[in-house]
């Protein structure tokens, strides 16, 4: 694992990728701000903004766009968000079906000062989705909801296609990465998706000072979990405020970490320094078998 140039104007040639616009961008920005979405393309500074939109789809990041924790990670504005809004569900679902996804992601902010951490609020778009567009899939990416079996179950028991939670980072970097959650607590949660039997995917982060040996173990704990999907991607730091990259992994180990991963018994892997939690979500379904293949 050779040392790369670290800093936000020093990356590495295979970081770098064109800015892609044209019609179906424009749309999907223009349908976003017409019912008032916020997304993690924006929220969280995704390099795939470009790619995504321009494909026609966007992972919508819903209770707003404030969070009411500060990962050292994170580009989310930290602080105190506004009150849930009931229409959300319901504008979140029009808008999917106005885009013609067959594959619908829903993420969130964490919201610590709502009683069950907007649970009720994801089983809510959830439903309205479903009740929509019956024959899509769906994808959600949920916080911890501070561990709460009750909140966890909320959102089982809507039974999303594919329950995610990611993990972010290896178990050493938690206290100083994610100081408001907690390693164990989020395997936690994963393992209540798997008992359901729900389709369970995580991601994390490299180039945070994980080891090797780190990693392995990341992955390890997450098959105990009942995780079968997974992505590994290269953190980039969002701001200076943020967490400084301490090392740029290459496109090879990126793929050795995905190879790694599937010889470890995951059903799927997608590993590699642009790859984001909900990158082509849909095709890593249709990978393990979990998804009816697209026309």
């Amino acid at each position: 694992m050779g040392e790369q140039p670290v800093g936000r104007d020093r990356m590495p040639r295979w970081m770098l990728r064109p800015i892609r616009h044209g019609a179906s961008f424009h749309r999907v920005e223009e349908l976003l701000e017409e019912q008032q979405l916020n997304t993690v393309c924006v929220g969280a500074k995704c390099p795939n903004r470009g790619e995504c939109y321009a494909a026609g789809t966007a992972t919508f990041m819903i209770m707003g766009d404030c969070c009411t924790r500060d990962c050292g990670f994170c580009a989310v504005a930290g602080g105190i968000p506004g009150p849930l809004d009931a229409g959300e569900p319901a504008r979140v679902a029009k808008t999917a079906n106005a885009m013609g996804l067959s594959h619908v992601v829903v993420t969130s902010v964490t919201r610590d000062d709502v009683p069950d951490g907007g649970a009720a609020h994801f089983a809510n778009v959830v439903e309205a989705v479903r009740e929509t567009m019956p024959d899509v899939t769906v994808e959600v990416l949920v916080p911890d909801f501070q561990g709460s079996p009750e909140a966890i179950e909320k959102v089982l028991e809507a039974k999303p296609e594919v329950f995610n939670h990611n993990m972010e980072t290896v178990r050493r970097l938690y206290g100083k990465v994610r100081p408001q959650a907690d390693y164990i607590r989020s395997l936690y949660v994963l393992g209540c998706a798997a008992e359901a039997g729900l389709a369970v995917k995580s991601g994390f982060m490299v180039g945070l000072g994980e080891s090797q040996a780190e990693v392995d173990e990341l992955l390890g704990d997450l098959l105990d979990a009942g995780c079968s999907l997974v992505t590994a991607g290269q953190y980039l730091r969002p701001a200076e405020a943020n967490a400084p990259v301490k090392r740029y992994w290459d496109p090879e180990e990126f793929e050795a970490l995905r190879e790694t991963a599937l010889e470890m018994g995951f059903r799927a892997a997608a590993a590699g320094p642009l790859v984001r939690s909900s990158y082509f979500a849909h095709e890593m379904l249709e990978n393990a078998g979990l998804a009816p293949v697209s026309e």
